[in-house]
């Protein structure tokens, strides 16, 4: 559906305390930007207009209280105009006072850059990036459409709010925003409308230079309805378009507002006015314009702070109104109520660690990843908010929920997620569903396309958003497909990033407990897992559970005596490791092996326990299929690294475990070369991996 509003009077009517709300945002924004001689005045100056609109006439929040559960979410994705955000957020009564908007962009401001979820009062996501917000977005209308398809009962809407979001020109260049607008209309997405603030230019210039489709038509193409405001100016037009998307909520909503970057400024649709200060002559020049006659910066008209201040009691009442149905609804449906409270605020089952599979020898050799579909389906019987698919691999990643449907919009409240060949939107559309709340959320592909999701984790990082992304195909393990499906760089990429949890289970029970510290760590997680089958060892041998949720443990000893050589690996070579310490028991050598599913986790164990694993002075072998650049660290400099550092090869997985030294023969020759360069003090080894051999 398209539609094309023109002006004319409605209930919508403009007045003139509407317009002074309108030019006190614009001319704060000035002034927060012109203060920090920083920041990008080009968007709020033309886009204040409409955000005014939706904010007074549509927006239903509580300044008092920003978590709100069942409030509207507002994401303003072109996050680089984040002044216009911080003026809507302090003229509306949220905890942001006129300091802070003083010191924007200053040290431990709460008005940073870009903005930043738990930094600003009212901030309901971290953007920045481009298509980031419009991404997450999606994910959090998908999370509300879910909510309340499980929770709803008739006449207690208890779960029943809107997203809405500003998008700019430069993120709909960005392919993120393809992937998740195709997904959104592709699922049947509704109770989504984005604002499209086309003002035809970007950094660079016109974005004529790049940009020349009809975004329009692209986004019908998808499947989203549309509407196009051609006077971004005219508070009536934008009334119209926004009460139209309402009264169809089934569908996501595309409004294009044709605007004027830098209105009304000497810099008006031009370049100069997208990212950096106007001036002092120029923001002169501009309230001038404006008709704004007050010298002072940081000015704030009474009736504007009477009329936006109306937000904190008409939020107070929205709220109340919601917390009275709440309570109707817990009477009439005790059940519903009690668990949606649970997933709302988070908790746990009780006694859930105690369901999770149980694995030993009997069982036989298994891929993590079919431990983990199994571990999966057990949870998913516990926790009923937990929900995810894959990246059209769900097949392959072992990630079905049994019993469940497919989200759709005939089915909303499915489970299991249909993402698509989309592996970027997934990643953001998950961090999505962790922010807004009551969502436990997974998200699958294979590890080397991790690559193509590196923005969306890195954001879920900054956030600290409980979002866990399984990658299975996790080395040279993957066979034949060949080097381009086979990760080298990609453990030591995730690991890199702070905040970022990685566990790379060496068994079936190692993964429980993968699973067991992924639910319950604070930011994201992501859990790596074989294609191919790993012994289970035995539980009462090896403490695979206790071990792993501490990071790394002893695994075996191959004597009593104290070690002479440390094994340390991780995930699939835990096991040759085991073999190649017996190898070297039997020639006198004691040899303890180390498993270390998570270096994070071990990382903030005690150093005593730490050394009680990895002894100082012990010559150390790290051993992982794939970069060694991170095991430096762990094995010191009178250590080694058996690592890969070159691309993998086409060819049977045990074959090329065999041709790239990661047998367990091979494993207890390194280790006792290291023992004996260590025995004559000679110099520790210079490669940090290795070349396929015949040896």
């Amino acid at each position: 559906m398209g539609l094309v509003v023109r002006s004319h009077d409605s209930e919508g009517s403009v007045t003139a305390t509407d317009q002074e709300c309108i030019d006190t945002i614009r001319c704060l924004s000035i002034d927060m930007v012109e203060a920090a001689k920083s920041g990008h005045p080009g968007l709020p100056l033309g886009a204040a207009p409409m955000a005014f609109t939706l904010w007074d006439r549509f927006l239903r929040h509580n300044p008092a209280n920003p978590g709100w559960a069942n409030r509207d979410r507002f994401i303003l994705s072109a996050g680089h105009g984040s002044a216009l955000l911080y003026s809507l957020l302090h003229l509306s009564g949220y905890n942001l006072p006129m300091e802070e908007l003083k010191r924007f962009r200053q040290w431990e401001s709460k008005t940073p850059g870009h903005p930043e979820l738990g930094v600003t009062p009212g901030v309901e996501l971290t953007t920045g990036h481009l298509g980031q917000g419009f991404a997450m977005g999606v994910g959090f209308a998908a999370a509300e459409r879910f909510l309340a398809a499980k929770y709803n009962r008739e006449g207690f809407p208890v779960v029943d709010h809107w997203t809405y979001g500003l998008i700019s020109d430069g993120e709909l260049m960005e392919g993120v925003c393809a992937e998740a607008a195709s997904f959104a209309a592709s699922a049947g997405i509704g109770k989504l409308i984005y604002l499209y603030d086309d003002n035809q230019v970007s950094l660079e210039g016109p974005t004529s230079l790049s940009f020349t489709e009809s975004v329009v038509d692209r986004f019908q193409a998808y499947g989203w309805s549309t509407a196009e405001v051609e006077d971004g100016n005219d508070l009536n037009e934008i009334f119209e378009a926004i009460t139209a998307a309402k009264s169809e909520p089934t569908y996501p909503w595309l409004i294009r507002v044709r605007t004027h970057i830098g209105y009304a400024s000497p810099k008006q649709d031009t370049r100069e006015a997208h990212g950096e200060p106007l001036g002092a002559e120029a923001a002169n020049a501009t309230k001038a314009r404006l008709g704004w006659n007050h010298p002072e910066p940081f000015f704030v008209p009474d009736g504007v702070r009477e009329r936006m201040g109306e937000a904190v009691p008409n939020g107070a009442a929205a709220e109340a109104e919601w917390q009275t149905l709440r309570a109707a609804y817990a009477e009439a449906e005790p059940g519903a109520a009690t668990e949606l409270e649970a997933v709302l605020e988070g908790r746990f089952p009780h006694g859930w660690t105690n369901t999770l599979p149980r694995f030993s020898p009997v069982d036989g050799p298994m891929a993590s990843r079919d431990a983990s579909a199994r571990v999966l389906n057990v949870l998913a019987s516990r926790f009923p908010t937990l929900m995810g698919g894959s990246a059209d691999l769900a097949p392959s990643t072992k990630t079905i929920i049994n019993g469940s449907s497919s989200s759709s919009q005939e089915s909303p409240e499915g489970r299991n997620i249909h993402f698509g060949a989309r592996e970027h939107a997934m990643a953001s559309i998950l961090n999505g569903l962790a922010i807004h709340g009551g969502i436990r959320p997974f998200g699958a592909t294979f590890l080397i396309f991790s690559d193509y999701q590196r923005p969306a984790i890195r954001f879920a990082a900054i956030m600290q958003a409980k979002s866990l992304f399984l990658y299975t195909h996790d080395s040279i393990g993957v066979g034949e497909d060949g080097p381009t499906h086979q990760p080298v760089e990609q453990l030591w990429g995730l690991r890199s990033i702070p905040g970022m949890t990685v566990l790379r289970p060496a068994d079936a029970n190692e993964t429980a407990a993968a699973w067991e510290i992924a639910l319950q760590r604070q930011g994201p997680v992501a859990i790596v897992l074989t294609r191919q089958k790993l012994p289970t060892f035995d539980p009462e041998k090896v403490p695979t559970r206790s071990g792993a949720l501490r990071g790394g443990y002893i695994a075996s000893e191959s004597g009593p005596d104290a070690p002479e050589l440390v094994l340390l690996a991780t995930g699939s070579e835990v096991a040759p490791c085991l073999d190649a310490a017996r190898l070297l028991g039997e020639q006198g050598i004691p040899t303890r092996v180390v498993s270390m599913p998570s270096v994070e986790l071990f990382e903030e164990q005690e150093a005593a326990y730490r050394q009680s694993v990895l002894p100082p002075g012990v010559p150390t072998l790290a051993v992982e299929a794939g970069s060694a650049v991170g095991w430096w660290r762990w094995v010191g400099t009178q250590g080694d690294v058996l690592g890969i550092a070159r691309y993998g090869a086409s060819a049977p997985g045990p074959v090329l475990f065999q041709k790239f030294g990661f047998s367990p023969e091979n494993i207890a020759a390194r280790a006792k070369a290291l023992r004996e360069r260590s025995e004559h003090g000679a110099e520790e080894p210079t490669e940090s991996g290795t070349e396929p051999s015949e040896s």
